[in-house]
């Protein structure tokens, strides 16, 4: 039984995190599965969207502790195999924003810590009813420092650090108040629900979306007057598709698009 499924139907691709007795918690091996999948997906051309879900009771709760403690046991208390496996997390995490194809997360049961991480980290996400997320590591006496990074770029700052530092969940209605998710659905209707989102952003031209996802996360780096001058440009780079011209003219027509692309 495969740690990672992947079922693609048309242009979606929906990859199913594969550990349920584990709740699919952020091992060694399943970091090693999502880098790999990820990886294969950037130069698929036949995929425009992505889902990314969890089998089982949860989405995902975080880093494997048995594997943590056991990483403990090395000569230096598990230094070198900390920051190696924080610095495979984050390369994971930015290869999901880096990625042409908008990712959605599937989110069910809870999303903690990590696993919180990884629906922040996502382009967009559609929880069920009931859902709750909490970046609880403050608990264990562990601060979600890596986790605070996705997690304060999606929701206000007070709110993300009252999370962090109570270590207490929210449900997936105020997560959807506070921009973590986009939407919060009926349970029995999470994937239909899911995979709606994912077609529709699938139907529309793959080599704009592309430029645009990129542009999206490159502007918010960036001082207002320089964010304008560079997605300027990328709308100049944008309009001289051949399939943006025809998009246009087929509107213009009143007429379905010819895209090629």
């Amino acid at each position: 039984m495969a740690i990672l499924e992947r079922r693609d139907t048309g242009a979606v691709a929906h990859l199913t995190m594969n550990a349920p007795e584990r709740l699919n918690a952020l091992s060694d091996e399943m970091l090693a599965a999502l880098q790999a999948e990820f990886d294969a997906l950037r130069d698929d051309a036949g995929i425009r969207a992505v889902i990314l879900s969890g089998a089982g009771k949860a989405f995902c709760a975080g880093h494997d502790l048995k594997q943590m403690t056991a990483g403990r046991q090395a000569e230096d208390g598990g230094k070198a195999y900390f920051k190696d496996l924080f610095d495979r997390c984050a390369r994971m995490m930015m290869t999901i924003q880096s990625l042409p194809q908008p990712v959605i997360a599937q989110a069910h049961g809870i999303a903690t810590a990590a696993g919180c991480q990884l629906v922040a980290t996502c382009d967009m996400a559609v929880a069920a009813e009931g859902t709750r997320f909490g970046v609880n590591g403050v608990n264990i006496g562990l601060f979600c420092s890596t986790p605070m990074v996705a997690l304060s770029r999606n929701i206000p700052r007070k709110q993300a650090f009252e999370m962090l530092t109570t270590g207490q969940f929210i449900e997936a209605s105020r997560a959807a108040e506070l921009g973590l998710v986009n939407r919060v659905v009926p349970a029995a209707d999470l994937e239909s629900e899911t995979r709606a989102l994912a077609e529709t952003v699938a139907g529309k031209l793959g080599a704009a979306v592309r430029i645009g996802k990129e542009a999206f996360y490159r502007q918010q780096l960036l001082p207002l007057d320089q964010a304008y001058a560079y997605t300027g440009d990328v709308m100049v780079e944008n309009m001289l598709y051949r399939d943006t011209a025809e998009g246009i003219a087929a509107f213009i027509e009143k007429r379905d698009p010819d895209w090629r692309q």
